[in-house]
């Protein structure tokens, strides 16, 4: 199994990319939210074993939904594209620090960072300067 890593770019909270997840535009004919990317990953079958979509939020990991098909896109300029169709269930995650990148990545299971438990979901967020800080030293 494998995972990929995506900034959420624009998108300010989980809850941001909830309501985004809602619209029309990331949805597919079945009604389940998707991310449409130009780049068809070459390890699909490692990630349809189980992976999931680990979404950056303003320089962190927050949260992950699991990857349920790929779906072939043509869009209007007639190029092939990839829709990675996902779970709806948002599952918030530990907070880990990422650099700006483009495109998606893979993630190695052992580099992802652990779901939050239950309990812990619906907590509020720590201020982002503090999360911060206690995920450069490694706190979170």
């Amino acid at each position: 199994m494998i995972h990929l890593i995506k900034l959420s770019v624009g998108t300010q909270s989980v809850e941001d990319l909830a309501r985004w997840h809602q619209s029309a535009a990331a949805r597919t004919t079945d009604g389940l939210p998707c991310h449409v990317t130009r780049m068809w990953p070459k390890r699909q079958t490692e990630i349809l074993d189980g992976g999931s979509i680990y979404w950056v939020i303003k320089g962190a990991i927050l949260c992950r939904q699991r990857v349920l098909r790929l779906d072939e896109r043509i869009g209007a300029d007639g190029l092939r594209r990839c829709a990675i169709v996902l779970d709806p269930v948002l599952v918030p995650t530990q907070s880990s620090l990422r650099r700006p990148f483009q495109g998606w990545r893979y993630l190695n299971p052992q580099d992802a960072p652990a779901d939050l438990p239950k309990s812990r979901a619906g907590e509020d967020p720590l201020p982002e300067a503090l999360n911060n800080a206690l995920a450069e030293i490694g706190v979170i």
